[in-house]
């Protein structure tokens, strides 16, 4: 059996447990590895706070200082929101619908960012490192806080779980919004009330910064399919196939431009990686995707910029 396909069986089967997050996770832990914090998960996630500080800088109006800014999606490991702590930033939320974040994965994250530093490579990324913050991470990984809520009061950080389409914050609260690798996991319906969300409480003179992955993510851990491979099912088949653990809404480039369009939300840039047409051209794609041509199929990621 393909390494996808038993990835895909079993997180289906979890998916109908109780306690379905809880059973993933050491699922993920313990067998595919999936929740390790290995050099291309941390390099994606340094390039992702390098782009967000690079549109913030170019777009926006008020200073980093003076900036409030909301990550979507937590995930295992808060290493954006420390390094736009290290930017600058006065404070950072981050919101998700469950967070797995402990003293120990700060630990992790925070001393794999000290020592890009101390070898040079993390200036690549954040060119502009406050000193006193840079120190109080340094201090951090010495002497951690005991409990998560402290450590994340330390850099600044709120991160709440909370449903992104009732955001329990005011109107015109925030100067960027930012997401890494996130839109491609959420449904069209759901991801249209974010967006009217992120619309109400996004600041005037604001940013938002949003990577898209629109990669088949079972190819990450199978090299024997290309990132395209899920587009040979029907929207029918591969509802069969998709989990509510990991959901992949195979939405391609256009079809998030459309959405932002419907809501609203002007688009001042769109920088997106061509991808493979010639992977592209092996997979038999699903006539479902026939109105799109073969270049927006392609597209493999892409920063939509607000």
């Amino acid at each position: 059996m393909k390494k996808w396909v038993l990835k895909a069986v079993v997180q289906k089967a979890i998916s109908y447990l109780p306690y379905k997050e809880r059973i993933n996770f050491f699922f993920q832990k313990y067998v595919t590895k999936g929740v390790e914090l290995d050099d291309e998960h941390f390099g994606y996630k340094l390039e992702a706070a390098r782009d967000h500080l690079r549109f913030y800088n170019k777009y926006a109006t008020v200073p980093m200082a003076e900036a409030t800014a909301l990550e979507l999606g937590t995930g295992w490991y808060p290493i954006v929101p420390t390094l736009l702590y290290l930017a600058g930033f006065d404070r950072v939320v981050s919101v998700d619908i469950r967070s797995w974040m402990t003293v120990d994965r700060q630990l992790i994250a925070l001393r794999r960012i000290l020592a890009y530093h101390a070898d040079g490579r993390l200036a690549r990324f954040v060119p502009d490192i406050r000193p006193d913050r840079l120190a109080n991470l340094q201090r951090l990984s010495v002497d951690p806080p005991a409990d998560i809520a402290a450590f994340n009061a330390a850099i600044h950080l709120d991160a709440r779980i909370m449903d992104a389409r009732q955001l329990a914050f005011d109107d015109d609260t925030f100067d960027l919004i930012c997401s890494n690798n996130t839109f491609e996991h959420v449904y069209p319906d759901v991801l249209r009330g974010i967006l009217l969300e992120f619309k109400r409480v996004w600041k005037s003179g604001g940013v938002m910064s949003h990577f898209v992955d629109l990669s088949d993510h079972f190819a990450h851990m199978d090299d024997r399919i290309t990132i395209y491979n899920f587009l040979r099912f029907s929207a029918k088949e591969w509802a069969r196939i998709d989990n509510d653990i990991q959901p992949q809404n195979r939405l391609r480039w256009p079809d998030y431009v459309h959405m932002y369009r419907d809501v609203g939300l002007p688009i001042r840039e769109e920088e997106v990686r061509t991808g493979d047409q010639t992977a592209l051209s092996r997979v038999p794609v699903h006539p479902e995707f026939a109105h799109l041509s073969p270049e927006a199929l392609a597209i493999s990621h892409g920063y939509l910029i607000s």
